[in-house]
C-alpha cells in the first residue's frame, strides 16, 4: 500500500530533472482513440491526398508505426529514419524526439519520407513551444520548455478529463516544491513499456530513470507527446494546495491535500470495483498499489 510521503526540503527543478512525480493509474498513454490515422480525399488531377492524425497522448513509438503504416514502410523505419530527419531538438532532448512529434494533422504528399514528416512534426512543436505563452509561462515557473513539456506529458497521461489538467499539473508542482515523490504510474507504465491501468507494488521497484517511485524529480524526458491543452495546464495550473488525487468513477477525480481524505476517497472507489474489477488500481496521486 502506498503511504503518505513525509514533507522533505523543497527541490526545485533541475536540468536533467532529478526529483519524482507520483500519481497511481490513470488516463494512459496508448488506449484506444477514436481518431482516424489516415484519411483520403480528392485530390488534383483524379488522384488523392491523404493526411496522417497523431492523436494527443501518443508515445513516440505509437507515432512510428504509424508512420510506417500510412507511408506503407517495413516496421521500424520510420525509426531509424529519424536519424536523418535533421530535427531540432533542444539540447536537453539528447536526441530523443519523444514529447516533440506534435500531435496534429499532417499532410501526406505523393512518396513522402518518413524523416521529412517525423521533421515536420519537430518543426511543429518548436513553433508550438517555443513562442509565448508556452516559453513565458515556462520561465514564469522557474523552468526550461523541455521540462514543461515533461511535466505536459504527464499531466496528458494522468488527467483523466481536460478540466482536470490544471490540477493534476498543480498536485506535480506541489510535490516538487515539498520534496516528495511524484509516484506517477504513467511513467512506471512508461518504462515498461505498457499503458494499464493495474500498478503493483513489485512495479514500483523496477529499476529505471523513469519510476518515479524510486527517483526524485521529473523523468528523464517526456513520456509522450502532449497537446496543447496539457501543455497551457503545464505552464498556467491553477492555485490549490492539492497533493493527492483519485479518479473514483468516471467524471469524478477528487483531489485534496488531506491524506486522511484521500484514503477515504481511495476507499470509495474501491467498494465500486470491487465486485467487478478487483484487480483494478484507482487512478490518481498516493493510491494504495495492489500486490504483487
Amino acid at each position: 500500500m502506498q503511504t503518505n510521503t513525509p514533507p522533505r526540503s523543497p527541490m526545485r527543478l533541475t536540468r536533467r530533472g532529478r526529483i519524482v512525480l507520483v500519481a497511481t493509474g490513470a488516463v494512459l498513454v496508448g488506449t484506444a482513440v477514436a481518431v482516424p490515422l489516415l484519411i483520403l480525399g480528392p485530390g488534383d488531377g483524379g488522384g488523392r491526398t491523404a493526411t496522417l492524425v497523431i492523436p494527443e497522448g501518443w508515445r513516440a513509438s505509437q507515432v512510428y508505426a504509424a508512420v510506417d503504416k500510412a507511408l506503407a514502410l517495413p516496421p521500424g523505419s520510420a525509426k531509424k529514419s529519424f536519424a536523418k530527419a535533421a530535427a531540432k531538438l533542444p539540447d536537453d532532448a539528447r536526441g530523443n524526439p519523444e514529447g516533440y512529434l506534435y500531435p496534429a494533422t499532417y499532410p501526406l504528399p505523393w512518396k513522402a519520407k518518413p524523416e521529412k514528416l517525423l521533421a515536420r512534426m519537430v518543426d511543429t512543436a518548436n513553433e508550438k513551444f517555443n513562442g509565448a505563452p508556452i516559453a513565458a509561462g515556462a520561465q514564469r515557473n522557474a523552468m526550461n520548455v523541455y521540462q514543461a513539456v515533461t511535466i505536459a506529458s504527464i499531466v496528458q497521461a494522468e488527467a483523466a478529463t481536460a478540466d482536470d489538467m490544471g490540477k493534476v499539473a498543480r498536485v506535480v508542482f506541489n510535490r516538487l516544491e515539498r520534496g516528495m515523490p511524484l509516484q506517477m504510474d504513467s511513467t512506471v507504465n512508461y518504462a515498461l513499456g505498457r499503458s494499464t491501468l493495474r500498478t503493483t507494488d513489485s512495479d514500483t521497484r523496477i529499476e529505471s530513470p523513469y519510476n518515479t517511485y524510486q527517483r526524485m524529480g521529473l523523468p528523464p524526458s517526456p513520456i509522450d507527446n502532449p497537446g496543447e491543452e496539457a501543455m497551457h495546464a503545464a505552464v498556467n495550473p491553477p492555485a490549490g494546495d492539492w497533493l493527492y488525487f483519485v479518479t473514483v468513477r468516471p467524471g469524478d477525480t477528487r483531489f485534496t491535500a488531506d491524506y486522511a481524505e484521500h484514503q477515504r476517497n481511495v476507499a470509495e472507489f474501491n467498494a465500486q470495483v470491487k465486485s467487478t474489477v478487483p484487480a483494478a488500481a484507482p487512478q490518481g496521486s498516493g493510491a494504495p498499489r495492489d500486490q504483487p
